[in-house]
């Protein structure tokens, strides 16, 4: 099962984040009225986290048991070929400039262990830590899929995964607030804020909404414009209040799921507008996007600083069009291919 119009927040998320990263003090990004938003649009991993427990049982949920090694084989097709792309990229980039190479990290990295190391979750290809974390979430499905989500109705685990959600807020609010946290850029604050066990409760909310939306709401289309359009400024007034990185462990996971809910059910203006080619192309590069942020920022940064250029809203928006140029590129002529290869090959455990 998919649903188009999701594909397209995917981007939107994609770009909130490197304006979080590049942006946040580039015009019309630092105006008042919404530069709080880009200031905070680090969220948008989190809605990436949840999002992929809602698709995962879109694709699979209709099974009492899924292989494992097929299941690992197409995940691996769908996210490591552009991952890799994007190491190389960077690798390139600090050969080129005789930079001093974080051989650890970028171990880790190929590994997808970076996250599980306080101190290396932004060694190297920094958004990379995300997909260390979502490779936890590729190992449990199975597991969950074969052993528990065949053998318990997904009411009767709401409950506890809910605990589980509490929890981890309540562990991670704890914790920034204790002698244990020394500050960003820390172990102790990848312990706290990129650890994959703090995000497992953001997928398996996401895993229990698709259950729901299969459920409740699969044939139920309606017109829910309004109510996104509600929810999502209900989400802007929240992020007026700085709190800093306390939503970062999915403390808004309750609010993206109504949005992703209302989403997949709206037969509205918005989802006419997602649903448009250009719209769901978009969404299918924003893997790119996301990933290959770091490694195209520092190529354009270095190119700049070869020709003494001292521009900086020049470098953003030069930076910004060459990676979704790059996106586009790269989905069309190695994530794709590479995919349907890879996808194809048998494998024998």
């Amino acid at each position: 099962m998919r649903i188009d119009q999701l594909t397209f927040t995917r981007f939107i998320a994609a770009i909130s984040i490197v304006i979080f990263h590049y942006g946040e003090h580039i015009p019309p990004f630092n105006h008042p009225a919404i530069s709080y938003l880009f200031r905070n649009a680090n969220l948008g991993v989190n809605y990436f986290f949840v999002l992929s427990g809602f698709v995962m049982i879109l694709a699979y949920g209709g099974y009492s048991h899924i292989s494992a090694a097929t299941y690992l084989k197409n995940r691996f097709a769908r996210v490591y070929p552009v991952y890799l792309f994007a190491i190389l990229l960077l690798l390139l980039y600090m050969i080129a400039g005789s930079n001093p190479i974080d051989y650890t990290g970028l171990v880790l990295n190929i590994t997808l262990l970076q996250a599980w190391v306080p101190g290396k979750a932004f060694s190297f290809n920094y958004p990379g830590w995300s997909l260390s974390v979502e490779a936890l979430f590729y190992l449990a499905f199975p597991f969950l899929v074969n052993k528990v989500y065949s053998q318990y109705k997904y009411s009767t685990l709401l409950l506890p995964f809910a605990i589980l959600w509490l929890c981890t807020q309540l562990l991670a609010e704890y914790a920034i607030h204790s002698t244990f946290y020394q500050g960003f850029g820390t172990p102790s604050h990848d312990a706290i804020y990129h650890f994959p066990l703090m995000h497992i409760n953001e997928f398996l909310l996401g895993n229990l909404a698709g259950y729901y939306f299969i459920n409740k709401l699969h044939n139920k289309a309606r017109t829910t414009d309004l109510y996104i359009l509600a929810i999502g400024i209900f989400i802007a007034i929240v992020l007026m209040f700085n709190i800093g990185m306390n939503y970062h462990n999915g403390l808004l996971s309750i609010v993206f799921i109504p949005i992703i809910l209302l989403y997949a059910v709206n037969n509205g203006v918005i989802t006419k507008l997602s649903s448009l080619p250009v719209c769901i192309f978009l969404g299918e590069i924003s893997y790119g996007v996301y990933i290959l942020q770091w490694p195209v920022f520092a190529w354009v940064r270095g190119i700049f600083r070869h020709f003494n250029i001292q521009h900086h809203e020049l470098y953003f928006y030069t930076s910004f069009l060459t990676l979704i140029a790059l996106s586009a590129l790269s989905y069309t002529y190695i994530e794709t291919p590479l995919r349907k290869y890879i996808k194809s090959r048998s494998i024998k455990l």
